[in-house]
Formats: structure tokens, C-alpha cells, sequence
């Protein structure tokens, strides 16, 4: 198993590779949404659906149970998270244009939160959406939907407080890898027409429970 200093180090070995000049695309065919169940302390279910973008219909689904393999560490869930999110990927019939996960992108202590390390292995551009703040500091965005205010971390802007449903409260979106932060909330306001999380992940959250 590896030791929380080799995950911290290989975060780091990693981290450069994360591009964040590509502006990513505007709009896609297929969306896929991850996220991970936990069953007790030691079985861990990788969770991955695939939508088509305009309807958001299901076109594949796939849940992957293993062991896990890590401990659960904050700033290093990927490490628990990622073997089967990725056993899971491999399974799909249908291939995805863009990953949207439970979890962080830039919006984390070393800057290489899942949706990075996600975006790195597989090569596609990837969004952090995540339900509670993690690392920095935001103003509360304005209550309509579509408003944000950026989270600081150190100086820089690491990602955005965005507000897809009215009065309720804000989601927390960071890069992954190659988009724009632009680009990365557009494509969670158009994901999210009815509730506060996207589609894609309110369904990938389900299968990881089923």
C-alpha cells in the first residue's frame, strides 16, 4: 500500500501535468458523472454515468465495488477513489467527452484534487463539483441562479461559489483539466436544470448507493 508521503509526492510529480490553457469544449455530445459509495470502512464503489448532454437521458452506466486500498485521508481521497472510478470507466460501452465528479479540481491544499488526477489519467477535460467548501475563502454569490463569487486560495482563484437554483445554497466547481473555469460552470448551470447538483453526478450518486 502506498504511504500518505508517496500520495502526497506523486500529487505532486503529477500536478504539472494539468492543463489549464485549454478553454475545454463549449458543448458536448456525452457527459459522465463520478462519484463513490462506501460501504462500511474497506469497500469503496466506483460510480460512473454516462448522459447524453442535451437530453440528459442515460446512455451507460457502470459500478465497479473493490476493496479499498488507501486509508481515508483528507487531501488524498483520490487515492481511495480512484481505482474504482477508473475500473468503472473502463467498462463503458459509451465514451464520454467530459467527466464531472464529486469532488475537487484546483480547490485543494496541493492544487490536484480527484478532478485533476481524473483529468490527467484519462486525458479529458474535467469539472470538481463539490457540495461543501474545502480550501480557501468566497464571498456568499447573490441568491439568483447563476451567480458566483471566486474562491481565494493563497491570492489566486481556485474556483467558483456557483449558485444553480435560487435561494439555495451555492455549489463548489474547480478545474480539473483542460476548461476554462468559464467553461466548467457554463456546463454545470446547463447540467443542473432542476436541482442543485448536475445531473450527471445526482445519478452517478444514486448508482454508487444501489
Amino acid at each position: 500500500m502506498m504511504s500518505i508521503e508517496e500520495a502526497e509526492a506523486e500529487q505532486e510529480r503529477l500536478r504539472p501535468l494539468v492543463d489549464l490553457a485549454d478553454p475545454g469544449p463549449e458543448r458536448v455530445e456525452y457527459v459522465a458523472g463520478l462519484d463513490v459509495g462506501y460501504a462500511g470502512d474497506d469497500e469503496v464503489t466506483g460510480a460512473v454515468v454516462v448522459l447524453r448532454a442535451a437530453t440528459l437521458e442515460i446512455a451507460d452506466q457502470v459500478a465497479v465495488r473493490q476493496r479499498a486500498s488507501f486509508p481515508y485521508v483528507p487531501g488524498l481521497f483520490a487515492f481511495r477513489e480512484l481505482p474504482p472510478l477508473l475500473a468503472a470507466m473502463e467498462k463503458l460501452t459509451v465514451a464520454p467527452e467530459l467527466l464531472v465528479c464529486d469532488g475537487y479540481g484546483l480547490a485543494h491544499p496541493r492544487r490536484f484534487g480527484l478532478a485533476c488526477h481524473l483529468g490527467v489519467l484519462t486525458g479529458l477535460p474535467t469539472i470538481g463539483v463539490a457540495k461543501t467548501a474545502f480550501v480557501g475563502r468566497h464571498d456568499e454569490p447573490a441568491a439568483e441562479r447563476g451567480s458566483w463569487s471566486p474562491i481565494v486560495l493563497d491570492g489566486d482563484v481556485v474556483g467558483r461559489a456557483l449558485r444553480t437554483r435560487d435561494g439555495v445554497k451555492p455549489v463548489y466547481v474547480s478545474q480539473g483539466h483542460r476548461i476554462s473555469l468559464d467553461n466548467a460552470c457554463s456546463h454545470v448551470l446547463r447540467l443542473s436544470p432542476g436541482f442543485r447538483l448536475p445531473e450527471p453526478i445526482r445519478m452517478a450518486d444514486r448508482l454508487s448507493r444501489s
